[in-house]
């Protein structure tokens, strides 16, 4: 697979995938805890599907979600980028900055310091105006992350996602977003 784009933060390096990514992925896509805020976790055909979506998705935009490892052991513990969410809302077409991480690499600091390399990315190289992100209503750990990297949130722009049926406790997300303009003014000099 190639290796471009890749992103080094200070502890962090977001790189294709490799073949060695697909059994801790699906390990991790598996976790009930890491997947306790989609609709069921995955089996290891339809993990390995992803990461063939994911890497399709770098051919095509020049970026997507990179497999996220740490510098200091080469440990592979999730991913982080951008992607185009593939449902019609109020809010698409759009750029979605997202991270998906294992249970063990929680709680680090990981998942802001690589989103923040994520949206530099879009913004810097790419060129978006704007990025969002989203998640359901109970899954406050990811709404800190967007709250860390500098996204707002406005309840107007909440939706109820058109892949969840009315029932399910996901159904209803929540909306943050960061514009160029706001990314830029926040970033350290």
């Amino acid at each position: 697979m190639p290796d471009e784009p890749v992103l080094r933060t200070p502890r962090l390096l977001l790189r294709r995938w490799r073949e060695a990514d697909l059994e801790p992925f699906a390990a991790l896509n598996a976790h009930p805890e890491v997947m306790e805020h989609f609709p069921a976790p995955m089996t290891r055909e339809q993990s390995d599907d992803l990461v063939r979506r994911i890497e399709a998705g770098f051919d095509e935009h020049g970026y997507g979600l990179w497999a996220l490892e740490v510098l200091a052991t080469g440990e592979f513990i999730g991913f982080t980028g951008l992607s185009k969410p593939s449902f019609e809302a109020h809010f698409t077409p759009a750029v979605e900055v997202g991270w998906r991480l294992a249970r063990s690499a929680w709680g680090n600091g990981y998942a802001p310091e690589a989103a923040r390399a994520a949206l530099a990315f879009g913004f810097d190289k790419v060129g978006l105006q704007e990025i969002v992100s989203f998640t359901a209503v109970p899954n406050l750990r990811s709404q800190s992350v967007m709250r860390k990297i500098g996204m707002t949130h406005d309840p107007a722009d909440d939706f109820d996602h058109p892949r969840l049926t009315p029932d399910s406790p996901l159904h209803r997300h929540v909306l943050w977003r960061i514009a160029a303009e706001a990314w830029r003014a926040g970033e350290p000099e």
